[in-house]
């Protein structure tokens, strides 16, 4: 589990387990928990399009997130196993933005929906744009754009 991904038409998807340490006594899923998904499902989608997000440290280059929007529709506990959707919604040379579903994969109910949106970033955290600063993955995400 974790390691399952694939892109179905417009959409990554990035298979997980919730794991114990992420519920709260409530029994479910903690509600900060879901953004580290959406990290998680962000950096293995970046990994797929085959920059792995260390080569973009390496290069200088840093991408934080500057907003984020969650909607909670149904909890998520221990166990359950989910498929985490990521979309590119927008991009351009410094900017990016995506949108996330979460499902429970044994029913199909939607657990979260959320957005992302993020500046590309040097390490003196100086917006950077990207086709100058890495020319390669500016392209790649261009393709992936145009592809969906």
């Amino acid at each position: 589990m974790g390691v399952a991904s694939m892109i179905q038409g417009e959409r990554f998807i990035y298979q997980l387990r919730v794991r114990y340490q992420e519920t709260d006594k409530m029994g479910v899923v903690y509600h900060a928990n879901y953004l580290n998904w959406f990290e998680i499902t962000r950096t293995e989608w970046i990994r797929e399009l085959g920059v792995p997000y260390s080569q973009l440290e390496e290069q200088g280059l840093l991408l934080p997130v500057t907003e984020v929007q969650v909607k909670y529709h149904q909890p998520a506990r221990y166990d359950d196993v989910i498929d985490v959707h990521l979309r590119l919604i927008n991009s351009s040379y410094l900017r990016v933005a995506f949108e996330y579903e979460a499902c429970r994969v044994s029913d199909g109910v939607l657990l979260i929906t959320g957005t992302t949106q993020h500046v590309w970033v040097n390490l003196d955290w100086k917006p950077v744009r990207l086709d100058r600063t890495m020319p390669e993955l500016h392209q790649l995400i261009s393709n992936y754009l145009k592809n969906v």
